[in-house]
């Protein structure tokens, strides 16, 4: 691996990672953004691939933000601008970035960054200040920046779903995933994608020998997220008029810590906006209508069966009534009413 002084700027993180696996290396990155997942992955391949297991006691340092002597990164500078004891490189790795204060040692270093160093900034739940002349530097001298956003929530299912198929991609088993698994994963577990991460793999490692279908039963026993009891067999239940059913899930929703209703409303709040997107689509095809609507086309005959039970009009008031829920759920005009009522009025309505 040779140190690039061209290679600069800002970069996203696919970008980074190709970059490092062929051994182009900048001369410093600082990793930063709400989404600690993806710096930890950039971090984490410098930490473990760089340089050999014998040169690492030698050449590697790591030290944490929070540990610096009044949040300076003048020790860690210093620590960039030595030579390496048993190559040809470097490498020093700054985590817990954010707490540090004083930057102005590295502005001046990245005026004349060392070039046997790579010099790594793991700077995680927020963003500095870019106003900094250390990052005018930075990209003049061959640092990297990427920016590691957290996603949407209409962004996860879709995440969820390319990480299941990329780790299954080198199974060689042929195994298919059902639709639903990615969204149950999704509405579950949130934007978290270090935690997503750890719960598929979890999930994929309790496969059975000659497993060919990773389907809701198995996240159930796997990592114990109900197949009954979430938003998308609500969901079903409310498109099939089935009010007992609905009641049972909102309730369960109501007693359990892990469905805010908050979430959940905003879950089935898109479904029926989408919904009013159906019904005046002209070509309702289910090739036409996932890429409209932004789903799967497994998907679409959801959306066909609620709109033979909800009218257009009936689609509209529901929407209505959402909004409302949603504003009594923040407390207004709403002084005593639970989690519980609220579900309960709401499944009333729409099906009524």
């Amino acid at each position: 691996m040779q140190i690039l002084l061209y290679l600069c700027g800002v970069m996203k993180y696919e970008e980074v990672i190709r970059c490092l696996q062929r051994g182009e290396l900048a001369t410093a990155y600082f990793l930063h953004g709400e989404e600690a997942y993806y710096i930890d992955k950039v971090s984490d391949w410098i930490e473990q691939n760089v340089l050999d297991e014998a040169s690492r006691a030698f050449d590697q340092t790591v030290v944490y933000g929070k540990d610096l002597p009044s949040q300076d990164v003048s020790p860690v500078i210093s620590a960039a601008r030595g030579f390496p004891m048993m190559g040809q490189k470097k490498v020093v790795i700054v985590k817990e970035a954010q707490n540090i204060k004083k930057w102005d040692a590295l502005a001046l270093y990245m005026d004349n960054p060392q070039p046997t160093t790579l010099l790594v900034f793991c700077y995680k739940h927020g963003n500095p200040d870019k106003r900094l002349s250390l990052f005018r530097n930075f990209e003049k001298n061959g640092g990297v920046l990427m920016p590691s956003d957290r996603l949407r929530d209409y962004q996860v299912t879709a995440w969820v779903k390319t990480y299941m198929s990329e780790r299954l991609s080198s199974d060689g088993r042929g195994v298919t995933i059902d639709p639903r698994v990615p969204q149950l994963l999704a509405d579950s577990i949130g934007a978290d994608l270090a935690a997503i991460a750890t719960t598929v793999d979890k999930l994929l490692g309790g496969m059975p020998a000659g497993c060919q279908t990773i389907d809701l039963g198995m996240v159930e026993r796997n990592v114990g997220i109900s197949k009954d009891f979430n938003v998308f067999e609500l969901q079903d239940a409310l498109i099939k008029g089935d009010a007992l059913k609905a009641y049972r899930i909102t309730r369960y929703f109501a007693d359990s810590k892990d469905h805010p209703m908050i979430k959940e409303l905003g879950i089935l709040y898109n479904f029926f906006a989408n919904l009013m997107i159906y019904h005046y689509l002209p070509d309702k095809n289910d090739r036409v209508v996932a890429p409209i609507l932004g789903v799967s086309p497994f998907f679409v005959k959801d959306y066909a069966a609620a709109a033979r039970r909800f009218s257009a009009g009936k689609t509209f008031r529901i929407i209505g009534y959402f909004r409302e829920t949603d504003a009594r759920l923040k407390g207004i005009n709403n002084p005593s009413a639970k989690e519980d009522d609220l579900w309960k009025e709401l499944i009333y309505k729409i099906l009524h």
